[in-house]
């Protein structure tokens, strides 16, 4: 269904181009008027140019259902078939002599890739939609110890846009308890994949950690499967890692996984510095109306000090002051103690709280916007803080770190981060951990641009801000 639904697709992308590319050619002022009438041969070439370009994307493996609603794959495929088309194109009217007009030919090579992969960007974002509210989902069935099969299903539950639906687990102890800690159901024992998957009618069978006993035992389940439709795919004892640092090379026979250092070094280099610098200033300069006329607000509404200072742990624990717009009564640090034995709270870490009463009314627009974040674009272009990274702490949450999240002192704190746009103050302390993990490990410029892009529309959405 889903095949299909991306062929049709991609007839009408290919249709599009074609009629674009045409129209263009004809009515463009770049493009010399003809001597002659081109409309004939790009007629007669449009139908097989559309076939051709479609089964092209088909050979390189375009269509292959693992390669949708997750990766960059997909897209490298849609590229190179079109790519490809266009060459075969060039080439095969040159050997026939075929008088095809140039323009039409320029603007098919500039706007086939282009409307291809909007096409699938498109398709994407529906399908991950409907996998999301539970539809076009995959059944899954994991195979190995209950620790790993909890891992798999931790990972496969939080990205449900995956569409994986895990129906249950075969571990090495069969059924001697009923289910994992995490609740997933325990079908029987591993040594009986083939048949519990027939039974179950898994779409696909995960192997985790402590699945097999040995290689010759996950071949042999394989050749068990290779009659079905149902898929075998391997989970190393490995999470959060990006693809760009994994690299798999086959040798005699044996898939080695290799594994990049993690990037806490990189994200810490002079490119990163000069991109907050340029970025920085640009937002100061495009900025400066609303800044200026946030602070007056603030002002006029209790006549209190505008800019609210407070201690910060930077990079490599280095102290600083972060400046953002006050959004609390003068005295709010006083009545902390207060709020969080109010609230039954720990002291230490102080999470934040929807209906906090030390919030002023301009405080409460401010961050639902989060204008409040503002000023921090001074603490950028002086080096305390990076456009991207964790959100800095105060020191006596930075004392409660242990080994693992004292990483996250490794880079600058960011203005914004991978936990601010993936649900804000809606997201648990441990899985804002994680994700500020993920990224102190896995940095890169593309990330830092893609989590830019996604900040503001978390920031005019207002998800998780109080």
């Amino acid at each position: 269904m889903l095949r299909l639904l991306t062929i049709g697709l991609d007839l009408l992308a290919v249709a599009v181009v074609l009629t674009l590319a045409g129209l263009g050619r004809a009515r463009l002022g770049i493009f010399a008027p003809s001597l002659v009438d081109f409309m004939p041969a790009v007629a007669a070439a449009t139908p097989v140019i559309a076939v051709f370009w479609v089964l092209s994307i088909a050979v390189l493996g375009g269509y292959q259902a693992q390669v949708f609603g997750a990766g960059t794959e997909e897209y490298r495929r849609v590229v190179n078939a079109s790519l490809l088309t266009v060459a075969v194109i060039g080439i095969g009217c040159y050997l026939l002599r075929f008088d095809l007009s140039r323009g039409f030919y320029v603007l098919v090579l500039l706007l086939g890739p282009s409307v291809l992969l909007l096409s699938r960007i498109v398709l994407r974002l529906a399908l991950r939609r409907a996998r999301a509210r539970g539809m076009l989902s995959q059944k899954v069935l994991i195979v190995g110890s209950d620790a790993h099969v909890d891992e798999v299903a931790a990972v496969l539950k939080r990205e449900s846009w995956l569409g994986y639906d895990v129906v249950g687990a075969l571990t090495p102890n069969g059924q001697e308890s009923v289910s994992t800690i995490t609740g997933t159901p325990i079908l029987g024992n591993a040594t009986e994949v083939a048949a519990k998957a027939h039974d179950m009618n898994a779409d696909v069978v995960v192997f985790a950690g402590g699945s097999v006993a040995s290689a010759a035992h996950l071949r042999q389940t394989a050749w068990e499967l290779e009659h079905s439709s149902c898929q075998v795919v391997v989970a190393p004892s490995l999470t959060d890692v990006s693809r760009e640092r994994v690299r798999v090379r086959p040798v005699g026979g044996l898939p080695l996984l290799h594994l990049e250092k993690p990037r806490t070094a990189a994200a810490g280099r002079q490119a990163k510095r000069t991109f907050d610098i340029i970025g920085s200033f640009i937002l100061l300069m495009l900025l400066s109306p609303v800044i200026l006329f946030t602070a007056f607000q603030v002002w006029r509404h209790d006549r209190g000090p505008v800019i609210f200072k407070q201690q910060r742990i930077g990079r490599d624990g280095v102290t600083f002051d972060c400046w953002k717009f006050r959004t609390m009564v003068t005295d709010a640090e006083s009545r902390l103690a207060q709020i969080q034995e109010e609230l039954g709270l720990e002291q230490g870490i102080f999470v934040k709280i929807k209906g906090d009463p030390r919030i002023t009314p301009p405080g409460r627009w401010l961050r639902r916007l989060s204008l409040d974040e503002l000023p921090q674009l001074m603490n950028v272009l002086r080096g305390d803080m990076s456009l991207v990274g964790p959100r800095p702490q105060v020191a006596h949450e930075v004392a409660l770190y242990d080994q693992t999240m004292a990483r996250r002192l490794h880079v600058r704190p960011g203005m914004t981060g991978l936990w601010q746009v993936s649900g804000r103050s809606d997201l648990s302390l441990e899985e804002a951990i994680r994700l500020d993990l993920y990224y102190v490990d896995n940095w890169s410029m593309i990330q830092d641009l893609n989590i830019l892009f996604r900040t503001f529309r978390a920031v005019f959405g207002s998800s998780g801000a109080y």
